[in-house]
């Protein structure tokens, strides 16, 4: 290896990854807006929060790798300090964090109704983020890298801490969402589109955690983990979007009938009527069973 990949190289591609993801929370925003949602007030205020931090951290980024690689050039002795963007980008991400996991656990509440489930997610969002401060702010204080070995135990509550939310939200919505499926092929098409979302959103962020959970306590002098700290914020705000945007899968009533006629063209010799229920996926990320029967079929 180069003198510097393990410092300059880890983090540079760091900052193009965050650069690629912070493109596409910027195209799912896009998707957002021209979906005309009629979300409420506090949920609009999150998703520009979140951007508005994802626009602020992604500058910082940026500033961070010019300054590595520009500014301090000629000398290679500031590898050594952190400065002011690692402090910010803990700080950053553990507010996107807490943001996008009180969320996903208030939808959790809203298909389980369960407030226990609820409350430990909550607990574990916030200790998360008081621990992800109390380590950024540290790290800030302390800056010099060789001297970081106090900040361990702050960044692994952190992250470990973090990790648990976003495992816990992830099969909390899995379980739920299984539970609905029933039977039409349709339907289940779209609840295993939804609960491969929530897995797959859920353990890439929770892999991101890990990483940079383990590059910090096991290589510790070099700028590893800041390959997957800048990135992970814009992961968290990548998956509320996708929740968000997940809302405009609906069943068609035309794949029901159309469902519904294949198997009475199989039934020989029997007479009678089906209902066909139609199942929606509400803004409320409920499935919807209150609209009973839409269509009657007699042979």
């Amino acid at each position: 290896m180069g003198e510097y990949d393990t410092s300059v190289g880890v983090l540079l591609a760091g900052l193009f990854f965050n650069t690629y993801l912070y493109g596409i929370c910027t195209y799912q925003l896009i998707i957002y807006v021209q979906s005309n949602f009629k979300d409420s007030c506090w949920i609009r205020s999150i998703v520009g929060v979140l951007f508005v931090t994802d626009t602020i951290h992604s500058a910082v980024a940026i500033y961070a790798g010019w300054d590595t690689c520009v500014t301090n050039y000629a000398n290679p002795t500031s590898l050594g300090y952190v400065g002011w963007t690692i402090p910010f980008t803990a700080v950053a991400a553990s507010f996107t964090a807490i943001i996008t996991q009180i969320f996903l656990g208030h939808r959790v509440f809203l298909l389980t109704n369960s407030k226990p489930l609820f409350v430990l997610i909550v607990l574990l969002s916030v200790l998360g983020f008081v621990f992800g401060c109390i380590a950024g702010i540290r790290s800030g204080i302390v800056n010099e890298i060789a001297e970081f070995a106090p900040l361990a135990p702050f960044v692994t509550a952190w992250l470990a801490l973090q990790t648990s939310a976003d495992l816990l939200i992830t099969l909390s919505l899995t379980i739920v969402l299984v539970r609905y499926k029933g039977g039409f092929r349709a339907t289940d098409t779209i609840v295993n589109r939804l609960i491969g979302g929530a897995i797959r959103t859920g353990l890439f962020v929770s892999i991101f955690a890990l990483a940079g959970l383990f590059s910090f306590l096991l290589h510790r002098n070099t700028n590893l983990y800041a390959m997957f700290a800048y990135p992970i914020g814009r992961i968290y705000t990548n998956t509320l979007l996708h929740t968000l945007n997940s809302r405009g899968l609906k069943l068609d009533e035309t794949n029901l009938r159309f469902s519904t006629h294949q198997t009475l063209s199989r039934m020989h010799g029997s007479t009678g009527s089906i209902y066909v229920r139609r199942e929606v996926i509400t803004d409320s990320m409920h499935i919807d069973g209150q609209s009973e029967v839409t269509d009657k079929y007699q042979e």
